[in-house]
């Protein structure tokens, strides 16, 4: 007999909204997945040492800091989906280095799932995820209890097996992707991510800036250096022209001679826009232009060993 166990649920769902239609929508396509896959999808065949690395690498090889985000939710077939109330979105929590994403489906149709294959899901004693019961609300206010699922996530943004069960009592097999991970304030807005979870070391990064005649660009991926919590990023200009730079009024000079000006300068946070002054010379007279520069934590990584 298949073990069930009962993972609380993080959040009933984000009140992100989705078309007006949503609610009858969500239950008729519910019903369609069913039925379309009791007569087409035959469950693939997997091995117990499958089974094991990805349980190995959910639980050992979380990509992000402990927190809170919003992510993508993205599945192999229209009929499996979060509720159109939530955008397509799930809350993810990483917690001691585990990653599980809470999802509000579209309806109660699907009774179970299991991250794996439906060959192991069907096995005696495989470990399954019961689901919760969940309130959404579509943008037109009208509410509707769905089930909800915690789901282990091993990856950020690259496909995992996670098979379901519906009412006629068969096992699916699916692919599921989890991606662009947001951290969120208490007001629903986004946050600076928090350095002080990162450890010390090198990472590189990419970046996008805005501001000047767009003439003039810094290289992206860059390199950062996390230590005590403070970041110090090498910004390397696209141009020999500049001579000095302004960073939260602290003037910092070229750490180079030749080639394209480069700099190292501290960075207050990730994820948000930062204000960066760059003096060049370029012109007839020197002229400081400003730039807003902002470093994106989902690209955040470890320059010895590229994860």
């Amino acid at each position: 007999m298949n073990k069930i166990i009962i993972v609380g649920g993080l959040s009933a769902c984000l009140l992100l909204g989705g078309c007006g239609a949503g609610q009858a929508a969500d239950a008729t396509s519910a019903e369609s997945t069913v039925a379309a896959q009791e007569s087409t999808v035959t469950p693939t065949e997997s091995t117990e040492a499958t089974e094991t690395v990805s349980t190995e690498t959910a639980q050992d090889e979380a990509q992000l800091p402990d927190g809170v985000y919003t992510a993508e939710f993205s599945t192999d077939s229209s009929m499996f989906h979060v509720s159109e109330a939530c955008d397509g979105k799930g809350t993810l929590t990483v917690k001691d280095g585990v990653m599980t994403i809470h999802i509000s489906l579209g309806s109660k149709k699907i009774l179970n799932l299991y991250p794996g294959l439906a060959e192991d899901a069907a096995k005696e004693g495989a470990v399954l995820l019961e689901p919760t019961t969940d309130t959404v609300t579509y943008s037109d206010g009208m509410t509707e209890e769905v089930y909800g699922f915690d789901v282990p996530v091993p990856v950020i943004g690259e496909e995992f097996d996670l098979a379901l069960i519906g009412t006629k009592g068969k096992w699916y097999d699916h692919k599921v992707v989890v991606s662009d991970p947001v951290t969120e304030d208490s007001e629903g807005g986004v946050a600076p991510f928090d350095l002080s979870t990162v450890e010390d070391g090198s990472y590189t990064i990419e970046l996008t800036m805005e501001g000047g005649s767009g003439r003039a660009s810094i290289q992206s991926p860059t390199q950062i250096t996390v230590a005590d919590g403070a970041a110090t990023a090498t910004l390397e200009w696209s141009s020999p022209n500049y001579d000095y730079m302004l960073v939260n009024g602290e003037k910092y000079l070229p750490v180079n001679t030749e080639g394209n000006s480069v700099f190292e300068v501290p960075v207050e946070a990730l994820d948000a826009p930062l204000t960066m002054i760059g003096d060049t010379v370029a012109m007839s007279t020197p002229h400081e232009v400003e730039y807003t520069v902002t470093f994106h934590s989902e690209t955040l990584e470890s320059a010895e060993s590229g994860k």
